[in-house]
């Protein structure tokens, strides 16, 4: 199991924001329903721009066992977050979790 499905701490701790042109109602594949319109080119994850930050799509408990409810469909910096970078440090860190260890796979 991936240490993110245990975790989901940048789930629950980043502001997402994306072009429009990822919702599927302008082409592409993100819910439109679980964004917001920012601008006429950015869109954002429903939640991220709360406090606590928690985006919608996030299922289960952080620090515990998390999903994401639209992981086919989540716009591209959720794809492009890496499991182990200084975000996902940061992001483990706020929630309480410790580093990932080195090595992963």
């Amino acid at each position: 199991m991936s240490a993110c499905m245990a975790c989901g701490a940048c789930c629950a701790c980043f502001r997402v924001d994306f072009a429009v042109y990822e919702l599927d109602d302008m082409g592409g594949t993100v819910p439109s329903g679980l964004a917001v319109e920012v601008n006429g080119s950015t869109a954002r994850m429903r939640g991220t721009d709360h406090v606590p930050i928690r985006c919608a799509a996030l299922t289960g408990t952080v620090g515990e066992q998390v999903g994401c409810g639209i992981y086919e469909w989540r716009p591209s910096p959720c794809r492009e977050f890496e499991e182990g970078s200084d975000a996902c440090h940061r992001a483990r860190s706020r929630h309480g979790l410790p580093q990932l260890k080195e090595n992963l796979a």
